[in-house]
């Protein structure tokens, strides 16, 4: 049983007249009327007599709507305990990508919740794929997604298919990450080339709209290489095995020093990445969703001011 059904009952009881309750309701009377009329086939009995006098409930109709009038009440104390309960928890939730400085902003905008109120913060690391679908199926209220430039035109125009609202962050150039100690730490003038005998780290669930197993333009894949899925395990590979590599976005120095690691610039090869935050386009974002946003863009300019080899 529907509730509308139930609210459209006692608005015409309230008024007596279909006309009155429709022009209250904001329907068209015709409409209205066929609801209400249907709903009576469905529950098998009248609950408005229509008359000269208006539409006056029945003596059924009259014990249903003592029932409707009822389940209402209880209707609005639910959304009243859900209404309270959101004003008190602080509700968040978003896609990102596998990106340290992203992972940084969260961080920071966690430190300035209020620990003194309820917390509900739901952080996933996913591809660009998944996270729009998160968007779309309306799980997440935000989303960052990561691309190469080469194929934004394919990312643009899924976007647009899903009705997503999509804000560009940043456009970088990867960097190669590796350990102090890996052979190449110091070399000058590094090349994409130069790393074709070491062991790259990749994430391994990367995709592209309407693409599959797309690859890069001039990209020569190496054939050593350890896929990976989050960030933890990545870190701790580079710092451990010292001829392992991988091309990633600018990461705050502070990460890089945990781990005892140095990021380089490198020439050869399509290289250049784009940062965008999404969302779908009948949502308003919150008062915490700006402060991520804030917290986002402070952490990309804080590494997209370091300096790099």
């Amino acid at each position: 049983m529907n509730t509308l059904h139930l609210k459209y009952a006692l608005e015409i009881e309230k008024t007596r007249s279909i006309t009155q309750a429709a022009e209250n309701l904001f329907m068209a009377q015709p409409n209205l009327s066929k609801a209400i009329k249907e709903f009576e086939e469905s529950l098998g009995f009248a609950i408005f007599e229509r008359g000269p006098r208006g539409a006056i409930p029945t003596k059924q109709g009259a014990e249903f709507l003592s029932y409707a009038r009822n389940i209402l009440n209880q209707v609005d104390k639910i959304e009243s305990i859900s209404k309270n309960f959101q004003s008190e928890v602080q509700q968040f939730n978003v896609s990102i990508p596998r990106g340290s400085y992203i992972a940084s902003s969260v961080v920071r905008f966690v430190e300035q919740l209020d620990f003194h109120k309820g917390i509900d913060v739901n952080v996933q690391e996913t591809n660009s794929v998944q996270a729009i679908t998160n968007i779309v199926e309306h799980r997440f209220n935000l989303g960052v997604i990561r691309y190469d430039v080469t194929f934004e035109n394919y990312f643009r125009d899924y976007l647009k298919d899903k009705d997503l609202v999509f804000e560009p962050i940043w456009e970088f150039e990867n960097l190669v990450i590796f350990s102090k100690d890996h052979p190449l730490a110091q070399k000058e003038d590094l090349h994409i080339s130069d790393l074709d005998e070491y062991v790259e780290l990749v994430h391994g669930d990367t995709s592209i709209p309407y693409l599959h197993h797309k690859k890069k333009p001039n990209y020569k894949e190496n054939d050593k290489k350890i896929y990976v899925y989050e960030r933890a395990s990545q870190f701790e590979i580079l710092e451990m095995i010292q001829g392992s590599y991988m091309l990633v976005s600018p990461i705050p120095q502070s990460m890089l020093d945990r781990f005892h690691l140095v990021q380089r610039s490198y020439s050869g090869g399509a290289n250049r990445y784009k940062d965008v935050l999404i969302y779908h386009c009948d949502y308003n974002l919150s008062e915490l969703d700006r402060k991520f946003v804030d917290k986002l863009y402070e952490s990309k300019n804080e590494v997209s001011f370091q300096h790099f080899q």
